[in-house]
């Protein structure tokens, strides 16, 4: 008889033992993969070296883990200045994949595996899907994009390693994707969350129903909990938060436990910290800031306190799933996703869970930024329930005027509102686009 291991009540998969290290065990295997990490970099990236050499370090002064605070920081912006092999620490003939992202606002970010790098990412990867309850048997629907996009084999190799069934359906496509979800016995989908809205309404419209569908894995960007609880009470599954970014790995650096508290992180490979964005100041644990992130084995590409621009906080409490490695708050902005609007700072997550707080809303919404006179102006344009829409105008009215008083209590700004019937928006089969800011255009000629 196959076992067949998970985090339900029962029994935790034998791959998720790193996951439950003494702390004092793992601080021990963490700082001597510290002192390896930044040896190789030193030795073979010279961005790394030059910048050690100009604050007098070198790797001998790292004698523990508070002197990685020392070090200097690595930004989105070093991988796209030497691309695009300048951070690689291997030779190409110890590379065996390349990933690069679409470089649409400019060069791609390019990243490289070795091998010993892919059977990391594998591991984490099923440790990520234990966390969530998979085990041998289930079948997951794997609609993250292929490709140079990190998302699609870095979920697809990890839940071959499992023992599931994948299915490499890729993203888009989304009549086919209901049919497989229905015939091929789907327990699991793995894409992002505004697809899984997109899949749920399609679904609905079709007369089909998720009946085997369980557990869902969405992530690769922001979304917040009125989003998941909308996401679970209309698809009728779990919907579990999984983070990661290719300058890393890809996905696979956290996920949530069965408990959802925050997401655990894979410490044992990708060192945390929390740091002040604005002085980089290390901060303690529980206080808000810019995730910073480490990895500890990567050996084609290391990231020595990589800024991930991510803001969220390090959980000090000890999860009640009994792991010991740390967890992070669900992170719902980036720093770079920040707008400002008359000198407010507002984040698309922040009017989501405004809007979903008010019945008779849908999750589909946009922000449209205009410049009128001189004065930033911001219409929130949202999609309402059909029974919402065929109501009287005094109706519709009042819910307009409580979600402007929603999003003016939650941001601090007042924005005009407008009442959109259902599928008046654009669907994402991939990453949502929440905004749409027209006032550089505007400035540019008038």
């Amino acid at each position: 008889m196959t076992t067949q291991w998970n985090d339900a009540p029962g029994g935790f998969h034998p791959a998720s033992a790193p996951d439950f290290l003494p702390r004092r065990e793992l601080a021990r295997l963490q700082l001597g993969r510290l002192q390896s990490v930044v040896a190789r970099a030193y030795a073979r990236v010279p961005l790394f070296r030059g910048r050690m050499e100009e604050r007098g370090l070198s790797p001998a002064d790292v004698r523990s883990l508070e002197d990685l605070a020392r070090l200097p920081f690595t930004v989105k912006t070093d991988l796209r200045d030497t691309y695009p092999f300048g951070l690689f620490a291997s030779p190409m003939e110890e590379v065996v994949r390349l990933h690069a992202s679409s470089g649409t606002t400019g060069k791609p970010i390019v990243v490289a595996y070795t091998e010993a790098d892919l059977r990391v990412w594998t591991s984490v990867m099923v440790r990520t899907f234990a966390a969530c309850g998979l085990h041998r048997g289930d079948v997951i629907q794997n609609a993250y994009g292929y490709g140079l996009f990190t998302g699609g084999l870095g979920a697809h190799y990890g839940g071959e390693a499992l023992g599931a069934t994948v299915i490499p359906i890729s993203g888009g496509n989304t009549e086919r994707q209901l049919m497989v979800l229905q015939d091929f016995r789907v327990t699991a989908i793995c894409c992002t969350p505004s697809y899984m809205l997109h899949l749920v309404e399609r679904a609905r419209e079709a007369g089909i129903s998720f009946e085997r569908l369980q557990v869902g894995v969405f992530g690769a960007e922001p979304w917040s909990e009125e989003m998941r609880r909308h996401i679970e009470a209309t698809a009728g599954i779990r919907a579990h938060d999984i983070y990661g970014l290719s300058e890393i790995i890809g996905p696979g650096v956290g996920i949530e436990c069965q408990r959802r508290e925050g997401l655990h992180l894979f410490e044992d490979h990708f060192f945390p910290e929390i740091i002040d964005p604005e002085t980089g100041d290390v901060l303690p644990d529980g206080a808000e800031g810019e995730l910073v992130l480490t990895t500890l084995s990567k050996e084609a590409m290391p990231m020595i306190r990589y800024r991930t621009r991510d803001i969220t906080a390090l959980l000090p409490e000890p999860c009640a799933c009994g792991r010991t490695i740390r967890r992070i708050r669900r992170i719902g902005r980036r720093s770079d996703d920040m707008l400002i609007v008359r000198g407010v700072n507002v984040f698309p997550s922040q009017i989501e869970a405004a809007l979903l707080a008010v019945e008779g809303t849908l999750p589909h919404y946009q922000l449209v930024l205009t410049r009128e006179h001189g004065l930033d102006e911001m219409e929130v344009q949202v999609e309402v329930t059909p029974e919402v829409f065929s109501d009287t105008i005094g109706a519709m009215e009042g819910l307009r005027r409580r979600l402007e008083a929603a999003i003016d209590h939650v941001v601090g700004i007042r924005a005009k509102v407008t009442l959109v019937a259902p599928r008046t928006l654009a669907r994402s089969e991939g990453k949502a686009k929440r905004v749409s800011d027209r006032r550089n255009i505007q400035g540019g000629v008038s």
